[in-house]
């Protein structure tokens, strides 16, 4: 039930409690001022004594009634005697009337036994009503009969009509409060259904993140051994041979690849550093970092680079901006070793609950369904890029043409930064 039929059905309640009241007054103040229908003393007598019990009778079930709701045989006593106390004094004095009427108000909360009986109870009040409109019982002549039987039938054809309208809207309102507690219970699922997601968004980005992490772990380990440890051995080999060898050509040589050979291993180390912590997200935000590595790798290849921000921006979580900073670093220096480009454009797009990362270039382009086999001495590659990007829920698509310039595109959740 809403609100608006709360408060009418407590108006109700209200008339229903205080309207006998309010009705039996009227009535009688009317029936006053018209005495001279009750001509002699033995009727004004009656109908002060009816007018009393009817007062008497309102207040018994002004309580008794609290205890009693819904239509039960000490309602369908009340009512009997109420409209046996309203015709009485309606034959006395037609303006009382207006207290007979009542029984049309309360007839379904009062009468047990169902449509029919509800139904009898205002009929029979209307038996008051007519005689009362037909000038007044007992009837003292034909036409006068013919009048009170006609007044009959219209007051009982409205009290069908309106009856029949009462039903309608009551279904109605059954209907309304049926489909809104439907609608609450549909909402309320919606709801829990949406924190579910948002929880289990929450679980798949954590376990993301330490898939990730696995994943990088077990990255740089293959590269300490593919490499750094690969060198530190030939280093050592490289050593032990010149502390082997008496002649001074020999030695020398040997210690110039062993210097080689720690050079690339430092160099490897290095990269290997730069790769597992990115220093640029140490003071700056996603776009600030991106636009200072596209003005460096600018700077450093002598081709013309942009950066474009759109949307507005949000305080990325730092697994996502790691993420989004390792792939244009990857697709930049592809474009450096490959592409042969003269202009290109990174492009860093806020769009509502998600963050996509465009690196365009006018290069010469390949061909993505004839890539070459990934080598030791390469980087991630496009592979990895499209790894790191699906660690985070993600995903990555590469679109090119030889002779047409690369796209490389990554789409990722946008997940705020943990204040």
């Amino acid at each position: 039930m809403t609100a608006a039929d709360t408060d009418i059905e407590r108006r109700w309640e209200l008339f229903r409690r205080w309207g006998p009241y309010g009705l039996l007054g009227g009535a009688t103040i009317l029936s006053a001022a018209t005495a001279e229908l009750m001509p002699s003393t033995a009727e004004r007598y009656a109908a002060a004594v009816l007018v009393l019990a009817a007062f008497a009778l309102q207040l018994y079930w002004g309580r008794a009634g609290r205890s009693r709701p819904g239509p039960t045989p000490a309602g369908a006593v009340y009512y009997t005697l109420r409209w046996a106390l309203g015709f009485a004094l309606t034959w006395l004095n037609p303006f009382f009337a207006f207290y007979a009427v009542t029984g049309y108000f309360d007839a379904d909360k009062l009468l047990p036994g169902g449509k029919r009986w509800q139904r009898a109870g205002p009929f029979a009040c209307s038996v008051a009503v007519a005689g009362s409109q037909a000038g007044g019982m007992p009837f003292r002549s034909g036409a006068q009969w013919a009048l009170f039987a006609g007044l009959l039938v219209v007051n009982n054809v409205l009290l069908t009509v309106i009856s029949d309208l009462s039903a309608q809207e009551e279904e109605r309102s059954r209907v309304r409060a049926a489909t809104i507690a439907e609608l609450e219970r549909t909402n309320a699922a919606l709801q829990q259904a949406l924190d579910e997601n948002a929880a289990l968004h929450a679980q798949l980005l954590l376990q993301a993140r330490e898939a990730g992490i696995a994943d990088e772990r077990r990255r740089l380990a293959a590269e300490i051994h593919d490499t750094i440890a690969q060198g530190l051995t030939g280093i050592i080999a490289q050593l032990q041979v010149v502390a082997s060898t008496p002649d001074p050509a020999a030695a020398h040589e040997h210690v110039r690849r062993a210097a080689d050979l720690a050079r690339h291993s430092l160099g490897e180390a290095r990269r290997a550093v730069q790769n597992l912590a990115p220093v640029a997200l140490t003071h700056d935000g996603l776009p600030q970092a991106l636009e200072k590595l596209v003005a460096r790798w600018s700077e450093q290849n002598g081709v013309r680079a942009d950066f474009t921000l759109t949307g507005t921006e949000e305080h990325l979580h730092a697994e996502v901006s790691a993420t989004l900073l390792r792939i244009t670093q990857e697709a930049l220096a592809n474009a450096a070793r490959h592409a042969s480009a003269s202009r290109v454009g990174v492009t860093l797009s806020f769009m509502g609950d998600e963050v996509t990362l465009d690196v365009r270039d006018d290069g010469r382009g390949f061909d993505p369904l004839t890539l070459p086999e990934r080598t030791g001495t390469g980087g991630f590659g496009l592979d990895g890029m499209r790894a790191r990007a699906e660690r985070i829920a993600g995903s990555l698509t590469v679109e090119s043409e030889p002779g047409y310039g690369t796209a490389v595109s990554a789409r990722v959740p946008l997940v705020r930064h943990d204040r």
